[in-house]
């Protein structure tokens, strides 16, 4: 009996699957064993149809295939392909060693090979085994032509791969570099954004930091256009987080044929009806969220107060975590979700608390209601509050560019090769992440940013999670200064920072 190999999925991580048929001579029987959900068992059609229609014999018997391990559920169409295979190879047709050898993919009834969700951490998983070789479908190759130290197989259907074991007919295909995406795909700049040099300051300092940001202001001021903005001025992605981003997505079924790797930091922007499971992940089957889907990326929450109580509440663990755990009763996944939480908001329900010039039509009652529906804890791991003033008719109509994402984008990069060079060998990348013991061995404060420190948590009555903030704050502002020390201006531009939810939520 051969044994036919294929990759299963438990999350975005992949194991080995050893495909076993057995052939009975008995009442015939197509039985699959192996915790096989409802897609694999209904494999057994598929199989049987594409075999016939590729001109091979169905065998008349009892046949028994075997998923191991045995304790693991198998989901999804993908084990079709290494299905068929194991019963060609217990029935003789199928003569040749192919244990080097992975197989996954969805058979048509004509037996042609469909794509399949999650094939890039599925090549991954292959190529760690040590598998010398993986047979796919060929619309899921060029998604994972960017796996190395494997060979990657597109197979166009079931008769194409045997043919190809008597005679090799499948061309490789060629590894690709993401150096090939960057240049198709542009994204929005902070040239576009007029005015607002205060927001674009504040942005920076979140980029620069990893510091999740909290833009207040009136309806067409501009947050949405900034927070969109945002991934263009973050440093570029390490090809290892692009990997482990585009794991995720192709997990989701969201990788696109034109773009198959996620090169730039992704940008999530869920409508505010999503539900707390739309945001954190889960389901019979989970799947990741969008927490999930923002990993090394962007998560941005417009019209904050809109969003339900449920939903912002489930984003409180993951955000200090950097991780979503989803517990099933057969299994635990895990889901990565190091993000940066952009969220915008209106002063009040009408959206115009505050403005010079149109007044406000909201009573205190109902400011104060709209503005309650964000809770104390979520807002204070928020680690900077910035209001978005209305842009003046002279802002708009000035013919002078704003500075270019690029720029800032510098000034980013350098801040961030510092934290590294600092925090080298914690496990930690960025200020924002900093725990505890590391700022109070890095955040060296002068005499006059101590006092001014003191002073803010006196009068200002913060919580300890808001001091910590602060202090990582203003050590991103140093930082971008280029500075050891974190100075009064520093502190006081950090402290600036934190101050306005006392004018909202007072």
């Amino acid at each position: 009996m051969q044994i036919v190999k294929s990759i299963g999925l438990l999350g975005i991580d992949g194991y080995v699957i050893d495909v076993e048929a057995d052939l009975v001579n008995a009442l015939p029987a197509f039985d699959i064993v192996g915790l096989p959900d409802a897609a694999v068992r209904e494999s057994r059609e598929r199989v049987r149809s594409a075999l016939k229609n590729c001109g091979f014999s169905f065998p008349v018997k009892r046949i028994v295939v075997n998923l191991a391990p045995a304790d693991t559920k198998k989901e999804g169409a993908s084990l079709d392909l290494p299905i068929a295979l194991a019963i060609l190879a217990a029935s003789g047709v199928l003569k040749q060693d192919v244990s080097q050898y992975a197989f996954a993919g969805e058979l048509s009834l004509s037996g042609e090979l469909r794509p399949v969700n999650g094939m890039l951490p599925t090549v991954i998983a292959a190529q760690r085994a040590g598998f010398k070789g993986i047979f796919l479908p060929a619309q899921n190759a060029n998604e994972a032509a960017f796996v190395a130290g494997i060979d990657i197989y597109p197979v166009e259907n079931l008769s194409q791969l045997l043919a190809h074991f008597d005679m090799p007919i499948i061309k490789k295909t060629e590894t690709r570099t993401v150096s090939q995406l960057a240049e198709i795909f542009a994204e929005p700049d902070f040239a576009d954004v007029a005015g607002q040099s205060d927001a674009k300051r504040a942005m920076e300092v979140a980029a620069a930091g990893a510091h999740n940001i909290l833009l207040i202001g009136s309806p067409g001021s501009g947050k949405s256009m900034m927070a969109k903005r945002l991934p263009s001025i973050l440093p570029e992605m390490t090809f290892d987080e692009a990997l482990e981003t585009t794991k995720i997505h192709s997990v989701a079924g969201l990788v696109k044929s034109e773009c198959p790797f996620i090169f730039r930091r992704p940008f999530r922007s869920p409508h505010h009806t999503v539900s707390a499971v739309g945001l954190a992940g889960g389901g019979a089957m989970p799947k990741p969220g969008e927490l999930s889907l923002a990993h090394n990326g962007v998560l941005f929450l417009d019209e904050l107060p809109e969003f339900s109580k449920n939903a912002l509440e489930v984003l409180r663990q993951p955000l200090e975590d950097g991780i979503v755990t989803i517990s099933r009763v057969k299994s635990t996944i895990t889901y990565p979700c190091d993000v940066m939480l952009v969220c915008a908001m209106n002063p009040c329900r009408c959206g115009y608390y505050g403005h010079p010039t149109r007044p406000c039509s909201c009573s205190p009652q109902e400011r104060r209601g709209y503005l309650q529906r964000i809770s104390g804890p979520l807002l204070d791991r928020m680690d900077i509050h910035i209001e978005v003033p209305p842009v003046e008719y002279e802002q708009l109509q000035t013919h002078q560019k704003a500075e270019a994402s690029a720029k800032i984008r510098e000034r980013v990069n350098a801040a961030r090769k510092r934290q590294q060079e600092r925090l080298q060998g914690t496990g930690i990348h960025s200020n924002g992440a900093m725990t505890a013991p590391l700022m109070k061995r890095f955040c060296k404060l002068t005499d006059d940013a101590d006092m001014l420190v003191k002073n803010a948590f006196d009068r200002l009555g913060l919580s300890a999670r808001a001091y910590g903030k602060i202090l990582r704050v203003a050590l991103t502002i140093a930082d971008l200064d280029c500075s050891d020390t974190i100075c009064s201006d520093h502190v006081a531009e950090a402290i600036q920072y934190r101050s306005l939810d006392r004018k909202f939520w007072q």
